[in-house]
């Protein structure tokens, strides 16, 4: 039995074993076992029995490998192999009770081998030495037959090439010598290498680096870190039997996941600290030519450091001997076959972890295609083309694409500059919508330029999770390293570099009324911000403990619901930072998320990952969180605590398959990824805490210690995983071409009761993904076996906005939802409104059926298999899918120069682009108040009016409804973008736009805002007001304020300048934000729209009430009416400026009433 690293000679020679036919080639891979049972066995027999044309029938050399690419001579493990019987591995000879790892072959045979008749037999074992006296020199021999393949006779066999007998040098040990070690004390070791004393003992202890006692830390020799000599106790103590006093010997000591230390024992420290990693750089995205070059690039920094790396391509394992690769990888002479995912993995005694991966795209001389491609633009209402009906208009558009522009050096990590497919040539043309017409610039030509670099922020509101008041002046950290502080009102603004691949933050409440809560946020890389509403747990009340006394804590406190487990605290457990033991009184607070409470969800920590043996982060299933406070009642001291044991009540826990897999995990705040503390163990309890009084209750118990990290979890790892597709429209509608970019979609797994049924108030997992182009994949857990196993809680915003549901009710309708039928039945479908329908109409419950790929109704979406996220990622549009869209439907934006505003890549620079700078957008909104008993559609029409480039021609036009404010009656209010005055693009000259505020309806102009109408006059020029119907003006340079009825928000995306508008607008406040419109405040303009009264009966109801004299009007109607006749006949020849005013009266009049009649009779 060989260790596999102590036969490198032999794999060696093996492989350089030259073949007399030159040159070779290599097999394919072959894996034909599992290291399941024994262990596994790739034998040669089995693999001709199984591949029987594949493999020659002597094969040159074999190559094993881990099914991850590891190499087996890195792999640690004792495994056997021979070119007769192939490789094997036994998993009862591997150290510490380790299991073989997947192994897969392949073998090097030499070309048209299948021809060959004679080959050589292996070599046999070298014989003896021809000497037998010590450390001397002889000679010793091996052997090999000649034999062939197929029963010919001998003279017509080919001969095989080369010697039937090889001869080396060998030598015997030499002579025995006594061992010259002198000791003063004790006396030398077997193998001579220190001095061993029998009768000492040499006695240690292990602290961290916050004085804390470390158990079961292994404790060995520098020389033999292999062989455990002893293990600290529960106080970090231990003994080690024959070490001499007066030597000064190196003891190594390491535990998982702390960071291995060598100390002398003469030196009086044996500190260990906490083992971490950080990957610091990522490989970015590149795009090369044919025949170029490109390096790509991975540094870890952790304790302790990462000593290898390894980079993989499209998932394999690239040589390092091939390529000469450390933490960077450089390819040469590229060729298209190398495009495709490159990531790294790097590791060091404490673990791995994988990097991002990086995406390359290797491509010929064709960088981005000149001709745009279709891109509707949706036209005003009132517009409608003639001959053709379109209310759409090709706009043209360049593909969202990057390509290989012209780099100044191409050896970089990250490139200097990024080059996209843009906007080369643009030409104004004329839309005909039939009344009146619309200009608009159209893209004709694309070329390669260099991307536009949009800002990465990171917006949003920090709340308590129970009644949302805003968490005031929190302090927020990146890292160990404070970055800002929440305002008055909770908001915050953080700046991200755009090559950030995960960020967490952090918000900690200087008050200390809440938990400290790490969060990881979703980035929206095509630029911009994202809007997050970060809710954060209020600290449970302190009490008081004896530190000297055996404390129980719950943990969970749902009225009338047993808690989910409690903490036990053994007596003389605390201590303060230098190890000291604490005595007195301890203000305890151990604050729960509990699942079992479904508003909590958006509270948890982290982001409920782990990271793997192999570096892969995978995702964990909660069974509650635990933040926990312990500090001096005199000086509020924070307190640490060791042997501290967690008891989960396995009731709670509803798959049983669960419970064996249950660990408790602790929360790396500068990571945000959850790392094990420890395994549970059964164990049975008589009386029960809390409120229930069974007898025996069966627990899970955990041990742990508080030490730096004071967030815990109870979770499981879960393999059970799929993909749930989901997309945001404009509209319900529904359109392809209305998809929202940017909406935060939220998927909540929900925890099943016993036998699987669904408890809409428990919840196990919290994901939240960023819809691009073609939607969102969100991950979940699901089952194959019962569909409702586990169930998920959607939902979607953006900006603060919550987006609303497809309709489940009155009755399901597979093309609202998006999902076909007979899938739809075992999804269960239904809207939060399916069963009140007072209920917010915002989210959608589902239950999480993984589908059959034997179904082929379940093979098209919207749940795909966790192997399947590129198909869901890429799913066509008319796949089946989940939806949501905005509530505010009667609302239309036009702007001359196209530009969608999810996607900044698509600013143009033009004199009459919406927004003239790209880096900093500024939305400008006015509130105008309806008085009338239906909400009206109020329009502004956008006109340059004092630059010479734009003076009179239309930037853009906006369309919004009145919303209801439903405190006041028969009174609404809308609030109405408007184009901002200021520099356009050239950024050269100033100019006031004119604009134009037109309620649709009959509506007249009632009030103007006195601070705004004496704005405007004391700002010329003055734009004329004589149409009481509308409004006109030259829109402010300066940002007024809620007291002129104008809102005016500067921000790095468009999207949150708006929302934070309109949230203003809505409320009436400078500062404030409100989804419900207060009509009474901030108002600019006044308009009374009353409906239009008819005053007229019609036929039908004059026939009822006098059907007499109804019928004698009709009679004269249709007399006059044929006497008019006769009379146009005679108006023919004379010009019409020569009628009697009597003639052309009484004509008018009998027009009036024969069309009237008419009329009526269709009525």
């Amino acid at each position: 039995m060989l260790r596999f690293q102590n036969i490198q000679g032999a794999w060696k020679e093996t492989g350089q074993c030259k073949a007399p036919w030159g040159v070779t080639e290599w097999t394919s891979w072959f894996n034909i076992d599992h290291p399941g049972g024994n262990g596994d066995y790739e034998r040669l027999e089995a693999i001709r029995f199984y591949y029987r044309e594949r493999v020659c029938a002597r094969p040159m050399a074999m190559e094993a490998r881990t099914t991850d690419w590891v190499a087996a001579a890195d792999t640690g493990e004792v495994v056997h192999s021979s070119l007769e019987k192939g490789f094997w591995c036994i998993n009862r000879e591997q150290p510490q009770g380790r299991v073989c790892s997947n192994y897969h072959v392949r073998f090097q045979c030499p070309p048209g081998s299948s021809d060959v008749q004679s080959y050589w037999t292996d070599w046999n074992e070298w014989g003896p030495c021809s000497t037998t006296v010590c450390n001397d020199v002889g000679i010793q021999v091996r052997q090999r037959k000649c034999v062939n393949t197929q029963p010919m006779p001998l003279l017509l066999v080919p001969a095989c090439q080369g010697h039937h007998s090889e001869r080396r040098e060998c030598s015997n040990p030499p002579c025995t010598a006594k061992c010259q070690l002198v000791c003063t004390e004790g006396r030398p070791s077997e193998d001579c290498s220190r001095c061993t004393c029998d009768d000492h003992v040499l006695s240690g202890e292990v602290h961290s680096v916050t004085g804390v006692p470390v158990a079961a830390a292994l404790v060995s020799l520098a020389s033999q870190p292999k062989v455990i000599r002893a293990r600290t106790d529960a106080k970090g103590q231990f003994r080690l039997l024959g070490i001499c006093s007066s030597s000064s010997t190196l003891i190594a000591i390491r535990k998982e996941k702390f960071s291995p230390i060598t100390v002398s024992t003469t030196s009086n420290t044996t500190g260990l600290s906490w083992v971490w990693a950080v990957l610091k750089s990522h490989p970015e995205d590149k795009m090369r030519y044919e025949g170029g070059r490109v390096m790509f690039c991975c540094k870890a920094t952790g304790s302790p450091t990462p000593d290898k790396y390894y980079w993989f391509h499209n998932g394999t394992l690239l040589d390092r001997k091939v390529y000469k690769y450390e933490e960077d990888l450089v390819l040469w002479g590229l060729k298209p076959e190398q495009s495709g995912q490159y990531y790294c993995k790097t590791s060091s005694s404490a673990g791995s972890i994988k990097s991002s991966p990086a995406l390359l795209t290797v491509i010929g001389k064709t960088a981005c295609n000149s001709t745009p491609e279709t891109h509707l633009i949706r036209l005003p209402m009132d517009c409608v083309q003639p001959g053709t009906d379109s209310m759409h208009y090709n706009a043209g558009r360049c593909p969202h694409n990057k390509c290989a522009g012209s780099l100044d050096f191409d050896m970089r990590c990250s490139d200097e500059t990024s080059f996209c497919c843009g906007v080369q040539n643009m030409e104004s043309r004329i839309i005909d919508c039939g009344s009146y017409s619309l200009p608009i610039r159209a893209v004709t030509q694309c070329s390669c330029q260099k991307c536009l670099q949009p800002t990465v922020l990171v917006r949003g509101r920090v709340v308590t999770a129970d009644n949302d008041e805003p968490l005031r002046f929190g302090h927020i950290y990146i890292g160990k390293e404070r970055v800002g502080t929440t305002g008055y009102q909770g908001g915050f603004t953080l700046h991200i570099t755009p090559d950030t691949q995960r960020l967490v933050v952090n918000f900690v409440d200087p008050t200390e009324k809440c938990i400290d809560t790490p969060k990881v946020f979703i980035l929206d890389k095509k630029g911009g911000s994202i809007y997050h509403d970060v809710k954060v747990m209020r600290k449970q009340a302190a009490i008081d403990i004896n530190a000297g006394e055996t404390n129980s804590i719950n943990l969970g406190e749902i009225k009338g619901e047993d808690p989910i487990g409690h903490l036990v605290i053994p007596p003389n457990s605390f201590h303060k930072d230098n190890g000291e033991i604490y005595e007195g009184t301890v203000k305890a607070s151990v604050t729960f998320i509990d699942p079992r409470n479904i508003t909590t969800a958006a509270a948890a920590p982290g982001d409920l990952n782990f990271v793997d043996d192999e570096g892969d982060m995978l995702p964990l299933r909660t069974y509650g969180m635990f933040s926990v406070d312990f500090r001096d009642e005199t000086n509020k001291e924070v307190l640490g605590a060791g042997a501290v044991q967690v008891f989960l009540d396995t009731q709670h826990v509803k798959m049983q398959e669960h419970i064996p897999k249950m660990k408790l995990w602790s929360l790396n705040p500068d990571t945000g990824v959850w790392e094990e503390e420890s395994n549970f163990s059964y164990t049975t309890t008589t009386g029960g805490h809390g409120r229930s009084k069974r007898e025996d209750r069966t627990f899970l118990i955990g041990n742990m210690e508080i030490r730096e990290r004071r967030l815990f979890n109870l979770d499981v790892p879960e393999n059970r995983r799929c993909y749930v597709k989901v997309r945001a429209y404009m509209s319900d509608k529904f359109l392809h071409s209305e998809q929202l970019e940017g909406v935060v979609i939220s998927l909540i797994n929900l925890e099943p009761k016993p036998g699987f049924s669904s408890n809409p108030r428990a919840w196990g997992r919290f994901d939240s993904v960023i819809t691009g182009s073609n939607g969102a994949c969100l991950p979940a857990f699901c089952d194959a076996q019962m569909p409702d196993a586990y169930t998920a809680y959607v939902t979607a915003m953006i900006g603060g906005e919550e987006l609303e549901a497809a309709p489940s009710s009155p009755k399901m309708n597979p093309n609202i939802i998006g999902v076909s039928q007979p899938y739809l039945d075992k999804i269960n479908y239904q809207r939060s409104d399916h069963d009140d329908p007072a209920l917010k109409k915002t989210a959608f419950r589902i239950n999480l059926a993984k589908p059959n790929q034997n179904n082929l109704d379940e093979t098209n979406g919207p749940i795909y298999p966790y192997q399947s996220l590129i198909g869901c990622e890429n799913a066509p549009i008319d796949a089946n899918h989940f939806r949501f869209f905005r509530v505010e439907k009667d609302k239309y934006e036009y702007n001359v120069v196209p530009f969608e505003e999810n996607d900044l890549t698509t600013w143009t620079g033009d004199y009459l682009s919406w927004w003239p700078n790209p880096q900093e957008f500024r939305a400008c909104f006015i509130k105008v108040k309806i008085h009338g008993q239906k909400e009206v559609m109020v329009r502004s029409r956008n006109m340059g009016g004092t630059h010479r480039e734009t003076k009179g021609k239309l930037y853009g036009i906006r369309d919004i409804r009145s919303t209801r404010d439903m405190r006041e009656a028969n009174t609404s209010a809308a609030c109405l973008e408007f184009k901002c005055s200021g520099m356009l693009f050239d950024q050269a000259e100033v100019d006031r736009s004119i604009i134009t505020v037109l309620p649709q309806g009959n509506c007249r102009r009632t009030g103007t805002n006195s601070l705004l109408q004496e704005y405007l006059i004391k700002h010329p020029p003055v734009a004329q007001n004589n149409e009481s119907h509308g409004f006109t003006m030259l829109a402010p340079v300066d940002p007024l304020g809620h007291n002129y009825g104008i809102y005016t928000v500067t921000d790095q995306n468009p999207r949150v300048a708006k929302e934070i508008a309109i949230g203003r607008c809505f409320d009436g406040t400078s500062d404030g934000f409100s989804r419900e419109m207060k009509s009474d405040s901030g108002v600019a303009l006044t308009f009374s729209c009353p409906e239009r009264k008819i005053n007229r009966e019609s036929l039908f109801q004059r026939l009822q009430t006098n059907p007499g004299q109804t019928l004698s009007q009709m009679a004269r109607n249709m007399r006059e009416s044929e006497g008019l006749q006769g009379l146009s006949t005679q108006m023919v020849a004379y010009p019409s400026e020569q009628r009697s005013r009597t003639q052309s009266r009484r004509v008018s009049s009998t027009t009036r009433r024969r069309v009237s009649m008419r009329t009526q009779q269709r009525q």
